[in-house]
């Protein structure tokens, strides 16, 4: 899969089949949609497009209103990576190319610029200045201009649309299991280790500090989880900490992973952490005799949980 970053820059002039949105989570609903362009993109002789944009178009059209998103851009594209897509084009989203009305979307990129044969879209798709364009819209522009339109309808799981909202909302919850089962794969932290306090290792339990750069990306809430990674060619377990530490006076917030039967050095490597369970709550205790105990016991549930679940 190619990473082209501006619309000005894809100058291929091959017959595509296309898809648009942002996105975010790259969800089953989503995986859904991009099957079954890069399936009829290998059945037609055509490339397989996806078309996103960066940033959010809510962090551009609503300034004021925080956004957190399930994936990085870096992890939006390594995840469309694995599709087997031709190519991915992250647009950088403005003020400018919002007030593209639905008409000069179609014929400026979707014709002119990315020569669009068939445009597969998600169910309730919008576009466009105001997000005026939708389906009836697509279908007369596409008589005009000689493209087809197909719209693949929602993904449910157990009858409920899965949707990134809702998974938004059950990571929020503190509902792995159920983010996880939306997602088709783990919800995931991508970031640097970063020095601590080292206070871990003093009590025996010592941990990596992830620095999760992105200030949009959604972070679980507050305690105590099951999460594994991989280091280097080995899948390591361990459970992660997301919280401000009371019981050591902490400050801020801070994201501290301890690994199970591992001890390497991991200062300034990018680790991906991957969230399989919550295990509880954060707690303030009365001492680090009962945060030591308190922590061997969530060792013991978490590989417990482990030993059960894998």
């Amino acid at each position: 899969m190619e990473i082209i970053h501006s619309l000005s820059s894809y100058i291929h002039t091959e017959k595509t089949v296309v898809t648009i949105g942002t996105f975010d989570g790259v969800h089953i609903g989503h995986q859904k949609i991009i099957d079954q362009v890069v399936k009829t993109a290998k059945k037609s002789g055509m490339k397989a497009v996806l078309l996103t944009f960066f940033p959010h178009p809510r962090m551009v059209l609503q300034q004021n209103v925080s956004i957190e998103l399930i994936n990085t851009i870096d992890e939006r594209a390594e995840l469309l990576s694995k599709t087997g897509l031709d190519y991915l084009i992250i647009h950088p989203f403005s003020l400018e190319f919002s007030r593209l009305t639905a008409l000069d979307f179609v014929r400026k990129i979707l014709v002119n610029q990315l020569n669009t044969s068939k445009l597969i879209i998600g169910y309730d798709h919008h576009f466009g200045k105001n997000r005026e364009g939708n389906l009836e819209q697509l279908t007369e522009y596409s008589h005009l201009y000689n493209f087809d339109v197909e719209e693949i309808p929602v993904q449910d799981i157990n009858e409920v649309a899965v949707s990134s909202t809702k998974i938004r909302k059950a990571l929020s919850e503190k509902n792995i299991k159920t983010a996880n089962k939306y997602l088709g794969y783990n919800f995931m932290l991508s970031g640097n280790v970063v020095n601590g306090r080292q206070l871990g290792g003093e009590i025996g339990f010592p941990t990596a500090n992830l620095n999760v750069k992105e200030a949009y990306k959604l972070i679980p809430k507050i305690g105590v989880y099951v999460v594994k990674s991989q280091i280097e060619k080995d899948i390591v377990y361990g459970m992660m900490n997301i919280g401000f530490r009371p019981t050591l006076e902490g400050t801020h917030q801070t994201i501290e992973v301890h690994f199970f039967d591992f001890n390497n050095d991991l200062y300034g490597q990018n680790l991906t952490i991957e969230v399989l369970y919550f295990l509880r709550d954060e707690q303030k205790f009365d001492s680090i005799e009962q945060l030591i105990s308190q922590l061997k016991e969530d060792k013991k549930t978490a590989l417990n949980y482990l030993q059960n679940n894998l």
